[in-house]
């Protein structure tokens, strides 16, 4: 019996259009035939991610997508940003699993070597990445952070300049720091990410695809987020001002 098409919604937590359709050009090119790819970005938040009030600011225009996903029937989902923005609360709203894309890629980084270095955009946000690392439980496996001191919107269409820049970290991640796997630290760099492995001759894993395969094995193997305990639905309770219409 054919089994059904598995639908995912990709989240792009900024409010950048054009990334999100580069990110989605990339999450329908990792996934399988049967999946159908959904990729949005929410009507309201910043426009880039690369501060901690950013990120706070993005989470209720993601939580909206999740919702807006849930009325949409949608099995899985993607947070496509590497600071992995509202993925708790995410969990706790969503019937399907949802995956960010640094645990995504961390996760599968240390399924190809025993070591990774991340290539991240600014270099205030090295900082949320080892977080990451040692939440994810990779903090040993991760050899280093190297920030290319590039804006998030400036990847959103690269020219040769940035990504020479990019190449370059890349390459100095993987002679300095001894590691096997680059992970890029940048759902927008995901579509560096051939060109990159190429001209390093490093295995470079983009959490976007990796995050995409990942959910498609959990709704295939009929495995959801547990609602046990921490992951379970919310109490409803009443919500006031500008956040009234996220009241449960």
């Amino acid at each position: 019996m054919t089994r059904a098409r598995t639908r995912i919604r990709v989240i792009n937590p900024n409010t950048s259009s054009g990334m999100t359709e580069s990110i989605g050009r990339c999450a329908r090119t990792a996934a399988a035939p049967s999946t159908v790819v959904t990729t949005v970005n929410p009507a309201m938040g910043p426009e880039s991610i690369e501060s901690h009030y950013d990120e706070a600011l993005a989470v209720p225009g993601l939580l909206a997508e999740i919702a807006a996903g849930e009325a949409a029937e949608e099995e899985g989902y993607v947070i496509a940003c590497f600071g992995d923005p509202g993925l708790d609360a995410a969990r706790e709203l969503a019937t399907g699993p949802v995956i960010g894309i640094a645990e995504a890629a961390m996760h599968t980084a240390v399924l190809l070597g025993r070591s990774f270095s991340v290539v991240t955009t600014l270099p205030r946000t090295t900082g949320r990445t080892w977080d990451l690392a040692r939440r994810y439980g990779f903090a040993d496996a991760c050899r280093g952070v190297h920030a290319c001191d590039i804006p998030v919107l400036d990847l959103d269409d690269p020219g040769p300049a940035t990504v020479r820049t990019v190449t370059e970290a890349c390459t100095a991640a993987v002679n300095e720091d001894g590691c096997d796997v680059v992970v890029l630290g940048c759902a927008g760099m995901a579509p560096l990410a051939p060109t990159l492995a190429r001209r390093t001759g490093a295995q470079v894993v983009d959490g976007v695809g990796a995050a995409v395969k990942l959910v498609e094995s959990l709704v295939s193997l009929g495995l959801r987020t547990s609602k046990r305990g921490e992951y379970a639905a919310p109490p409803p309770k009443k919500y006031t001002g500008l956040l009234g219409e996220f009241s449960l």
